[in-house]
C-alpha cells in the first residue's frame, strides 16, 4: 500500500464528506477509494470512519489521523513544490485579484518594489470587491480578507486586522453613541454588500461571551471606502477593517464604539489555486507579500484592545 497515497485519500474523503466526491477531486474511482480507505483502515488497525448510506463521521482515531494527515500532505507538497520551482527564474504574467481598497490603500505602494526585484515578471492587477472563483478566471493569486480561509484552495496568511465599529462625532451628537451592542437596532447603519453575516453585527464581550444584534441598514455599498466615505458625512455607523478607517480613527474623523466588545478579527490571506507545482512567479509574490508585511503593518488598534488580540503578525 501506498501510504502517502493513502493518506491523501482518506484527508479528500473527510474533507469532501463522501467517497463519490473525494473519487471525483482525486480522478479516480469511488471503488479506488474505498479500497485505499479499507487498506489504511487494516494497516493500522483500527477503524477511521463511521459511515452508513447517507452519513460519514470521522471515529475518535480518524480524528487524530486526519489533523496529522494534513500537516504531513502540506509538507510533501511544500517539499515537492520548493524543489521543482528551485531552479526555475520567476517571469512571465502573473495575474493577481485583490479587494479595491486594500488593493488601492496597502499593495498598490509594493508592486513598484516587487517589480523591480523581479522584472521579468509581468504583473496584472485586477481589483474587485467580489470573491472571484480564482481557477475559473484565471487568476494565479488572490489576496483575500476573511475571518477563514477558502475550502478549496492553498492560502498564506499575510496579515491580521481588528474590525472596528465607528461613527462620525457630527453622527453621535445627533443620535447619541450606543452603550452595548443591542443598542445598534434602533441606529442608522452602513452595510457592506459581501459581509458574510449580512445585517447581523457578531460581537463578543472582555469575558469571551458572544453577542449578535440585527441592524437596520439605511445603505448598502460593495466597496469599504464608499460606506466609510457616508460615515464620515455622518449618515450612519460602520464596522471595517482596522486597514480602511485607521487614519479617520487617528484624525477624529470617526470614533470607534462599544468600548469592551469586539467583533471578531480578520486576516489578509493570499490564497493560490495549490501547494502543488506552485509556479516561482506565484511563489516569490507570495513570499514578497508575507515579507513586506511580517512585522505587522502600523494599523489602527482600538486603546482598549488587549496586546495579545493585537500581535504583530510573524
Amino acid at each position: 500500500m501506498d501510504r502517502l497515497r493513502a493518506f491523501e485519500v482518506f484527508a479528500a474523503v473527510v474533507g469532501r464528506g463522501s467517497f463519490t466526491r473525494a473519487a471525483d477531486a482525486l480522478d479516480t474511482s469511488p471503488a479506488n477509494v474505498t479500497r485505499y480507505i479499507n487498506e489504511l483502515e487494516a494497516h493500522l488497525g483500527t477503524r477511521l470512519l463511521n459511515r452508513s448510506s447517507r452519513t460519514l463521521s470521522l471515529t475518535e482515531s480518524g480524528e487524530a489521523l486526519y489533523e496529522r494527515s494534513k500537516s504531513i500532505l502540506e509538507e510533501v507538497a511544500d517539499a515537492e513544490a520548493l524543489a521543482s520551482s528551485a531552479t526555475l527564474q520567476p517571469r512571465g504574467r502573473l495575474r493577481i485579484n485583490a479587494p479595491v481598497s486594500f488593493g488601492i490603500r496597502q499593495l498598490a505602494p509594493l508592486w513598484p518594489r516587487f517589480m523591480q526585484k523581479h522584472p521579468d515578471v509581468e504583473l496584472d492587477i485586477a481589483l474587485s470587491d467580489r470573491v472571484v472563483d480564482i481557477v475559473e478566471e484565471g487568476y494565479d493569486l488572490a489576496i483575500r480578507i476573511s475571518r477563514a480561509g477558502p475550502a478549496t484552495h492553498a492560502a498564506r496568511k499575510l496579515a491580521t486586522s481588528c474590525n472596528i465599529v465607528c461613527a462620525s462625532p457630527a453622527y453621535l451628537k445627533q443620535h447619541g453613541s450606543p452603550q452595548v451592542p443591542a443598542d445598534l437596532a434602533a441606529h442608522r447603519c452602513l452595510g457592506y454588500t459581501y459581509a458574510a453575516t449580512a445585517n447581523e453585527w457578531h460581537f463578543v464581550d472582555g469575558e469571551a461571551r458572544p453577542h449578535k444584534v440585527k441592524v437596520h441598514y439605511v445603505m448598502h455599498a460593495n466597496n469599504g471606502d464608499t460606506a466609510r466615505e457616508a460615515a464620515v458625512a455622518g449618515q450612519g455607523v460602520i464596522w471595517q477593517p482596522a486597514f480602511l478607517v485607521g487614519d479617520d480613527l487617528r484624525e477624529g474623523r470617526l470614533v470607534p464604539l462599544l468600548p469592551g466588545y469586539r467583533m471578531p478579527d480578520i486576516d489578509v490571506l493570499a490564497v493560490y489555486p495549490s501547494r502543488r507545482h506552485l509556479s516561482a512567479k506565484v511563489r516569490v509574490m507570495v513570499d514578497f507579500l508575507a515579507q513586506a508585511f511580517k512585522d505587522g503593518p502600523a494599523w489602527y488598534v482600538p486603546p482598549d484592545a488587549a496586546p495579545a488580540r493585537h500581535r504583530r503578525v510573524k
